[in-house]
């Protein structure tokens, strides 16, 4: 996806609780996350702009955002169902994942009999 007439920066904005993705400079998503008493970050929403739906963009900002919190040793909450998915179709070396408990599924996320 990136290329050096478009390149592609994933940064965390801790003043927005959110990692945006921006392609050659201009904001193409974000997935906002908000810091729990026991200091876990809950991700809860995720958004890209139409212009660049279809192009990888929100698979690249949650790879590298989750890449990030793994190098800082936080703890994940997916709450952002894209999160979630992301996070059951990708392995993210060294991330620890705290998955949200609903009724009628187990401990990950998964729907119990």
């Amino acid at each position: 996806m990136a290329d050096s007439d478009n390149p592609t920066t994933v940064t965390r904005d801790d003043g927005d609780s959110r990692y945006e993705i921006r392609l050659g400079g201009v904001l193409a998503g974000y997935t906002e996350f908000e810091i729990d008493p026991r200091g876990r970050l809950r991700f809860i929403h995720t958004e890209i702009d139409p212009a660049f739906r279809g192009r990888g963009v929100a698979s690249a900002l949650l790879g590298e955002a989750m890449a990030d919190v793994a190098r800082r040793g936080e703890v994940v909450e997916p709450l952002c169902p894209f999160v979630a998915k992301y996070l059951r179709e990708n392995e993210v070396a060294g991330l620890v994942v705290q998955w949200p408990f609903r009724s009628g599924q187990d401990a990950a996320g998964e729907a119990s009999a």
